[in-house]
């Protein structure tokens, strides 16, 4: 029990429920990919001013997001580190604006095998 009074196994059923619920609000808020030529553009532009590097449309990178697994995963999100993890990706502009995220492919995956 936690002092909210609410068991372990329902708070585990409702936190994910409510995480999705507020991603599926706020994603179309906060991240928007560029749909035009003229957008890509101005991130291309911003890259250059800002960092001089031409040409770019996003840095991207991968993270291992380390939790305890669930009790019957195995070796499902064991990572290279010994860990267990699941991986976050993520594809920032020239003003470390998310322009997309991909969270939860599991750790045993390189950062290679997500960008697929």
């Amino acid at each position: 029990m936690f002092a909210t009074r609410i068991h372990e196994s329902t708070i585990s059923l409702i936190i994910p429920d409510v995480c999705n619920a507020i991603c599926e609000k706020l994603k179309s808020v906060y991240l928007q990919m560029p749909t035009t030529e003229l957008e890509w553009r101005v991130i291309a532009s911003e890259f250059q001013k800002h960092w001089n590097f031409p040409l770019c449309l996003g840095a991207i990178d991968g993270k291992h997001i380390n939790f305890r697994p669930p009790r019957s995963s195995g070796s499902y999100y064991f990572n290279y580190k010994g860990d267990h993890s699941i991986v976050l990706l993520a594809v920032a502009d020239a003003s470390y604006k998310f322009l997309y995220v991909d969270i939860g492919v599991n750790g045993r995956v390189s950062d290679g095998g997500v960008y697929r």
